[in-house]
């Protein structure tokens, strides 16, 4: 089985999150995505974290019964911080007849370098790359460069892939404040983070 392992915080996962996952089964040769709950990026504070148990739950509630999607706990078995790296080789130790590859946005593709052993995995692993949104910031400075790595053969662009210009920043920042989310969240996550008092 070919898997696509789609890694976040998910703190709180949201719809652009399943619209991309979804996408990627629909429009690619991979047979199931698995939303990888990270414990800890080691580029992120983890203070502003929910407990990792809870992410986990948000994100089966989230799937709900979508057999193409999967959420893992596989990170919160490793040493923290979590290295993609480490999972990896954790993930083919234990499943030796999938075949993995990673999923990720554009501006991960652009950091990537900074990862733990990237050569080795951009080596060992495909990695399938789905669009982001350029500000307009961003273009008047053009400060979008042409990034080598996008070059590379086990780089796919998925360019067919919707932009989605949601983050769980600000989802939690517009709880904190009393807006209404219930566009950007699944309703089964949005009854659990009002039950659960979360982001206030």
């Amino acid at each position: 089985m070919k898997v696509g392992l789609y890694f976040g915080s998910f703190n709180p996962i949201h719809i652009g999150h399943l619209i991309i996952a979804n996408h990627m089964v629909d429009t690619t040769d991979m047979d199931q995505v698995w939303m990888v709950v990270s414990p800890h990026n080691p580029l992120k504070k983890k203070k502003s974290l929910l407990e990792d148990y809870h992410r986990l739950a948000l994100v089966n509630e989230a799937i709900e019964d979508n057999l193409n999607l999967r959420a893992s706990d596989i990170e919160f078995k490793l040493e923290q911080p979590s290295y993609t790296a480490n999972t990896l080789a954790y993930l083919k130790e234990k499943h030796p007849k999938h075949q993995f590859v990673l999923i990720m946005g554009e501006d991960n593709l652009r950091t990537f370098h900074k990862w733990k052993n990237y050569e080795q995995i951009l080596e060992r692993y495909e990695i399938y790359v789905y669009p982001r949104v350029v500000t307009v910031q961003e273009m008047e400075k053009g400060t979008i460069e042409h990034n080598a790595l996008q070059d590379h053969p086990h780089v796919h662009f998925c360019g067919d892939a919707p932009l989605m210009k949601i983050s769980s920043s600000y989802i939690r920042k517009a709880i904190k404040l009393g807006r209404d989310v219930r566009y950007l969240l699944p309703k089964p996550v949005l009854k659990y983070i009002d039950e659960m008092n979360f982001y206030r």
